[in-house]
């Protein structure tokens, strides 16, 4: 069983959508001036008057430019695309690292506002929340017994820094709600949600995004690893779509040697860029292995390819999303946004980056990672995507215009994303009916020293029969032979939220990874010495 996808497994399928209309590099801005001659502008302004002038009903003509704006940006290309203010707040948060709220892990269980988990020095650390409290109010508004949703509660105790929140906390076994003051802060978000040793020489780091502080990040897991003995890199990117260029050109600079091309952009009115290492890098002859999906997009083609270009690692998994065009923003004075495509990003060898699309055809464009998702075990072919034939550093032939081709291919096992999975994950209940075994059984599980051992216990507990009946009680009939089909993956994906409670992420990939094929296969790529600079100028994966 091909368990790699067990990676992406808890996000569901449709997620993929909102990932292929979301990736978006943004990092670098400048201004352009509209000008308001020609035969096009004064056609355009002489519309907006007659609409506004003459049309049969009053229009809230700003209103209706916010609508309009959108569909004209959009038809350009599948990522020129147009902000609201609210649109770009999420996005500036999402990248820049932080956010302000009270620091809490929650789930919403029977109506009832449940916390998991307390962001290790946060806002309700210190205002003494604890991991099994129940929110029952949030400023004298009742929310328990309501039909709330993660959404709506993330809402409410979002804020401004520094502001106050009320909580009414129900605290078994008293039967008084607590009434606890939080006052909001800076939350982090981050962008390399793991950092652990496989083995005593080979350490794998997880990179969901590049945003402001990943390069940071990223430089403190490297020196945690080496610390414990790491002289070899995983560098995990599957199902990162993208983010600022800088925060991947710092990365890949950790691994190349002075001189070494990294990416250079170019377009029509914007003059060829060049990226090179600077040489400052502290992993230069550290063996390094990048793993990548349908869904790694963007920043992560940008260090994927630097790296196969330069002969410096070994790529394994499937082609990458094809995302490589180059945006410009312009931010307006109501927080609005339009990032316009500007240029196309270029490996090494002179490949782009950028898979082919028409215009007209988003939606075709952005479900292309859909379907490959779904198929997984396809490799497609060269020849049919027009892929052009590139030369490495070296002389490897590496192939550009449809994303990044891995150096190893391995097929993701569709079989066991089934109907029965694909319902049971929709809904969102394996995360659900692992959150709620954790809130009846904290005394007991929070007992252990190390998530190894509770890993080791949760193998040998019926957490798969008690999810499937938590699910029949819910709706989902029971379907004996693709329960069964799904079963490592759902048994897996259990112990790892179960595990993500207690020790973070840091404890969920270990343990959700551990039979994962594309980590197996860097590990014996590594141990048996194929990964290095000399193995991959000599070999030829295909």
């Amino acid at each position: 069983m091909n368990t790699e996808k067990r990676l992406r497994a808890w996000i569901p399928l449709l997620i993929t959508l909102g990932i292929a209309i979301g990736i978006l590099i943004g990092n670098t801005y400048s201004v352009f001036n509209f000008s308001s001659g020609g035969s096009g502008s004064s056609k355009f302004n002489s519309v907006l008057r007659y609409i506004d002038e003459s049309y049969v009903d009053s229009i809230d003509m700003a209103a209706f430019l916010e609508e309009a704006i959108p569909n004209i940006v959009e038809g350009l290309d599948p990522h020129s695309r147009y902000f609201t203010s609210e649109q770009m707040m999420r996005l500036t948060e999402d990248l820049e690292g932080h956010f302000s709220g009270i620091g809490v892990e929650f789930f919403v269980q029977r109506d009832t506002i449940v916390v998991m988990g307390i962001i290790d020095g946060g806002p309700s650390e210190a205002a003494g929340i604890m991991p099994g409290d129940r929110i029952v109010t949030v400023n004298d508004s009742l929310v328990a017994g309501k039909a709330i949703t993660n959404a709506g509660v993330a809402e409410n105790l979002r804020g401004e820094s520094g502001s106050k929140v009320t909580l009414g906390i129900y605290r078994e076994p008293n039967p008084n709600l607590i009434e606890i003051t939080v006052t909001r802060g800076d939350i982090p978000v981050n962008s390399v949600e793991a950092a652990y040793m496989i083995t005593e020489e080979i350490g794998l780091i997880k990179v969901v995004k590049f945003g402001a502080n990943t390069f940071n990040e990223f430089i403190s897991a490297i020196s945690k690893l080496k610390s414990q003995g790491c002289k070899s890199f995983i560098v995990d990117l599957r199902g990162n779509e993208g983010g600022y260029l800088d925060a991947a050109t710092s990365m890949t600079n950790e691994f190349l040697p002075k001189g070494n091309l990294i990416v250079y952009a170019e377009g029509r009115n914007f003059p060829r860029k060049d990226n090179y290492a600077t040489g400052t890098g502290t992993c230069k002859t550290d063996d390094l292995i990048v793993l990548i999906d349908e869904l790694s997009a963007s920043s992560s083609e940008i260090f994927a390819g630097a790296i196969q270009d330069n002969d410096r690692g070994l790529i394994i998994g499937r082609r990458s999303y094809g995302k490589g065009l180059v945006q410009s923003q312009r931010v307006y004075e109501d927080g609005s946004a339009m990032r316009l495509t500007v240029a196309r990003y270029y490996t090494a060898s002179g490949r782009s980056i950028q898979r082919s699309y028409e215009k007209g055809k988003n939606t075709e464009y952005q479900m292309e990672a859909v379907y490959r998702y779904m198929q997984g075990n396809y490799e497609n072919d060269i020849d049919s995507l027009n892929m052009t034939p590139y030369k490495t550093v070296a002389g490897r032939t590496v192939y550009g215009g449809s994303g990044i081709m891995p150096d190893i291919f391995i097929p993701r096992d569709s079989t066991v994303m089934n109907s029965y999975y694909n319902s049971i994950m929709g809904k969102g209940y394996v995360q659900e009916y692992a959150a709620y075994y954790t809130d009846i059984n904290r005394r007991k599980l929070e007992k252990f020293e190390s998530y190894t051992d509770l890993n080791d216990y949760l193998k040998i507990q019926p957490l798969l029969l008690n999810l499937v009946s938590y699910a029949d009680s819910k709706g989902i009939r029971r379907r004996p032979y693709l329960i069964n089909e799904s079963r490592d993956l759902l048994e897996s994906l259990l112990r790892g939220f179960i595990v993500r409670h207690f020790w973070g992420y840091d404890g969920y990939y270990p343990v959700f990874l551990e039979s994962d094929d594309l980590v197996n296969k860097a590990v014996e790529l590594l141990e048996t010495g194929k990964a290095s600079t000399s193995a991959i100028v000599n070999e030829e994966y295909k």
